[in-house]
């Protein structure tokens, strides 16, 4: 998991020092922060998406249980299941208002 955090940490650092307005890219419009900020706009949504798999895998599994041995508590596992998918729409409106400044 160490790992992982120092990946995304320098990950972090070399966009970071890339995110500056490169040359147009083959005289087609494009930049390389374009590219960035396209890249930042899949990452928000696929990470989004990670996070809220790994979520409710152990909600559903928990909420399976409880519902063995009380079927009347659907109702609150239901809310359960449907408050991490909040992530994705944040992540899918992250990425909304970057794709809007490409190009821009």
């Amino acid at each position: 998991m160490k790992k992982v955090f120092v990946l995304v940490a320098l990950l972090a650092l070399v966009s970071s020092g890339l995110a500056q307005e490169a040359a147009t890219v083959a005289g087609a419009g494009r930049s390389l922060g374009d590219g960035l900020l396209a890249i930042g706009a899949a990452l928000a949504i696929g990470l989004a998406a990670i996070g809220v798999g790994i979520a409710q895998a152990s909600i559903g599994s928990a909420g399976a249980g409880t519902l063995a041995e009380r079927p009347q508590a659907f109702g609150q596992i239901l809310i359960y299941l449907v408050i991490p998918e909040t992530l994705i729409i944040f992540g899918f409106v992250i990425a909304f208002f970057l794709n809007n400044q490409i190009g821009g």
